[in-house]
C-alpha cells in the first residue's frame, strides 16, 4: 500500500515538473515572436513578401514561375518578307545609312520588321526627341478634353490663364496654340532666337506673356515652342499634376513606356515643346498608338476622334514641311498620305495608315530634313 502511494505521489510530482517546463517553453516562444515582429517592422516589406512566397511554395510543393511582362508591354518581331516588304532593299538601307542617323525602327502591321542602330547605339539607348515631344503634348490635351479638364479647342486661354484676361491674348484659343497660329511674336525658324531666349529666361510663362501680338489669332502660322509649352502649363493647372505625371498615368504606364528624361521650366512645368527622352522602340509605341486610333490593346487611351482631328489638316501650309494638324505635321511621302512628328537634328515618327506602317528615325544632323530620302527611297520603296 505504501509502495502504491509513493508511486502515485512520484507521478504527481513528475506531472507538475513537466507542466512548468511547458509553460517556460511557451513563454520563451512568445518572447521570440515579439522580437521577430519588431524586427519585421524595421525591415523592408519586400523581405516579408519573400518569406510569404517561400511558405506558399512549401505548401504547394510546386516551383515558383518567374513573372513575365504583360504582352501589351512587349514588341513582337517578324521578317519583312512576311509582311510584304522587300528585305533586300532594307539591307541596302543599312549599308547606306550615314553616321548622323543613329537609329531606325520599322513597324509594319503592329510588329517590328526591321531595326538599325549605328555604332555606339542600341535598343536601350535613350534619344532626346526634340519637337517630337509636341505630338505627345497634343495627345495629352485630347485626353484632358475627354476628361473635362479642358472644355474644347475653342475655349479662350483666358479661362485657364487669367493673366491674359483683358489683353489681346484673351482671343487666343486652345486650338490656336495647338496649330501654332496664336499670333504671338515669335522667331524660331531660319535662325530665329526666340525659343533659345525663352529657354534661358528665369520664367518661361512670363517671357511668353511679355511678347507682343503681331497677327490676329488664327491667321498666321508661326512655329513656336512657347505655344506647346503653354499647353503644358494649362494642363498642369487643370489636372493638379505635371504633364509628365499626367502622361505617365494616362499613357506611358499602360503602354510599358519608360521616360528616361523630360526637362522642365524653372517653375517646374514639364517642357511641352521638347525634352522628352525615350528609346526608339518606345517612340514607336507612341506612333503605333496613333495608327491604332488611340487604342493600345484593349484600352482606348486617346479618344479616336481626337486622333483623327489631330492628324488631318487644320491649317493649310505650302512649304516642304507640309500642313499642320494638332501638334502633328500632315504630308504625303512617296505617294502615300500620312502624318509625322519632327524634331530638330533628324528625330522622326512617320505614320502611313494605308500601309499600317510606323517608322522611327533618330539622329544628329545639321539639316533636320536630311533623313527624308532614306525614308522615301528605301523604306517606302521597300513597301511597294
Amino acid at each position: 500500500m505504501r509502495k502504491a502511494i509513493a508511486i502515485i505521489f512520484s507521478l504527481i510530482l513528475l506531472q507538475a515538473a513537466l507542466s512548468g517546463c511547458s509553460a517556460n517553453i511557451a513563454s520563451s516562444g512568445a518572447s521570440d515572436t515579439r522580437e521577430e515582429s519588431e524586427s519585421d517592422i524595421q525591415s523592408s516589406s519586400s523581405t516579408q513578401v519573400v518569406i510569404s512566397r517561400e511558405s506558399s511554395r512549401e505548401r504547394s510543393s510546386e516551383p515558383e514561375q518567374p513573372q513575365e511582362k504583360p504582352l501589351e508591354y512587349l514588341w513582337e518581331f517578324d521578317a519583312p518578307e512576311n509582311r510584304g516588304v522587300d528585305g533586300a532593299l532594307l539591307k541596302s538601307l543599312h549599308d547606306a545609312i550615314p553616321d548622323y542617323i543613329h537609329s531606325v525602327v520599322l513597324v509594319k502591321d503592329g510588329v517590328i520588321i526591321d531595326e538599325f542602330y549605328n555604332e555606339g547605339f542600341g535598343p536601350d539607348s535613350g534619344f532626346w526627341m526634340a519637337s517630337v515631344t509636341k505630338s505627345v503634348t497634343g495627345a495629352l490635351v485630347g485626353v484632358a478634353i475627354d476628361e473635362g479638364l479642358i472644355g474644347s479647342v475653342d475655349d479662350s486661354i483666358a479661362e485657364y490663364l487669367p493673366e491674359v484676361a483683358g489683353t489681346e491674348k484673351e482671343n487666343i484659343t486652345i486650338g490656336h496654340l495647338l496649330q501654332h497660329i496664336s499670333g504671338v511674336e515669335w522667331y524660331q525658324w531660319a535662325g530665329g532666337r526666340t525659343g533659345r531666349e525663352m529657354r534661358s529666361s528665369d520664367n518661361w510663362v512670363e517671357f511668353w506673356l511679355a511678347r507682343q501680338m503681331t497677327a490676329e489669332p488664327g491667321s498666321v502660322f508661326s512655329y513656336s515652342n512657347a505655344n506647346s509649352h503653354m499647353l503644358s502649363v494649362i494642363l498642369q493647372r487643370q489636372a493638379g499634376m505635371t504633364m509628365r505625371e499626367y502622361a505617365q498615368d494616362r499613357l506611358f504606364t499602360q503602354m510599358g513606356i519608360t521616360v528616361m528624361d523630360w526637362d522642365t521650366d524653372p517653375q517646374g512645368h514639364t517642357n511641352g515643346a521638347t525634352g522628352l527622352t525615350l528609346t526608339p522602340r518606345d517612340v514607336a509605341k507612341f506612333g503605333q498608338l496613333y495608327l491604332n486610333g488611340g487604342r493600345w490593346y484593349e484600352k482606348q487611351l486617346v479618344p479616336a476622334d481626337w486622333v483623327a482631328q489631330s492628324t488631318q489638316v487644320q491649317f493649310e501650309r505650302y512649304d516642304r514641311s507640309g500642313s499642320y494638324g494638332y501638334q502633328w505635321w500632315v504630308r504625303a511621302f512617296g505617294g502615300y498620305d500620312g502624318y509625322y512628328a519632327m524634331g530638330t537634328g533628324g528625330q522622326y515618327i512617320f505614320v502611313v495608315p494605308e500601309l499600317a506602317l510606323v517608322t522611327v528615325i533618330t539622329g544628329d544632323s545639321d539639316d533636320t530634313y536630311a533623313p527624308w530620302p532614306y525614308y522615301t527611297d528605301y523604306i517606302l520603296a521597300a513597301c511597294n
